[in-house]
């Protein structure tokens, strides 16, 4: 079986890549292969653009089994406690539009330049398809933008755009596309390392958020090699 590590940055998965070192086989090519399971790390860069740039790349060239983004993100949702670990089963673009001349936001679905059923989109949503076949760890609904916020003011305009948002990221909805245009089974893994409020560095909990994914990701690595 063949696997796809995906990552925007080399820290969030620094612990796994040191465990891969240690318990696999290093290949040539820089995969990781164990007992029948290859795994190959891709570090796609921070953002939409980096991470759809990087993931086309890759599938052009190769066809894994099952892609997997790990990585960090803030919370929405306060029922989600710093430092657990989600399963994000949606997606959306969370900027992709224009302002308004009064400040409001109108996505790319309201100006009726993509259509909400077009593929992949469902109901201008990306979804997993396979989501309900996997409930190792709380589902949650993901918005992937451009500009995290940081402001009590752009915070509450965004919930009131997307109140089903739970988690935010910069590469979410990008992987969801990628994926599901190329027709290779996926699963986006996020670690709660803040809560999306007025910013402040200090109220993070980003050791506590890398541990844990990590851990995850470990865990998952390890009973797909034991299958």
């Amino acid at each position: 079986m063949e696997i796809l590590l995906v990552a925007a940055t080399p820290f969030e998965i620094l612990p796994v890549q040191d465990w891969l070192k240690k318990e696999f086989t290093v290949e040539k090519d820089g995969t990781f292969r164990k007992n029948g399971l290859q795994v190959s790390v891709l570090i796609s860069g921070v953002g939409i653009t980096a991470t759809a740039w990087s993931l086309g790349r890759y599938f052009a060239r190769k066809q894994p089994d099952l892609a997997i983004n790990a990585g960090i993100a803030g919370a929405f949702d306060r029922s989600l406690p710093l430092g657990s670990v989600v399963h994000v089963v949606s997606e959306r673009f969370g900027d992709l539009g224009v302002e308004e001349a009064d400040g409001r936001f109108t996505d790319l679905f309201e100006l009726g330049l993509l259509e909400p059923a077009e593929k992949p989109y469902v109901n201008a949503h990306l979804y997993n398809p396979a989501a309900s076949e996997s409930r190792f760890l709380p589902p949650a609904k993901g918005l992937t933008v451009n500009k995290v916020h940081g402001s009590q003011a752009s915070i509450d305009a965004i919930c009131r755009k997307y109140p089903d948002a739970q988690v935010e990221s910069m590469e979410g909805a990008a992987f969801f596309f990628a994926c599901l245009q190329s027709d290779v089974p996926f699963l986006e893994i996020r670690s709660i390392s803040n809560y999306v409020e007025p910013r402040n560095r200090e109220g993070w909990q980003l050791a506590l958020a890398i541990e844990n994914l990590n851990g995850t990701i470990r865990e998952m690595l390890g009973s797909l090699e034991e299958k």
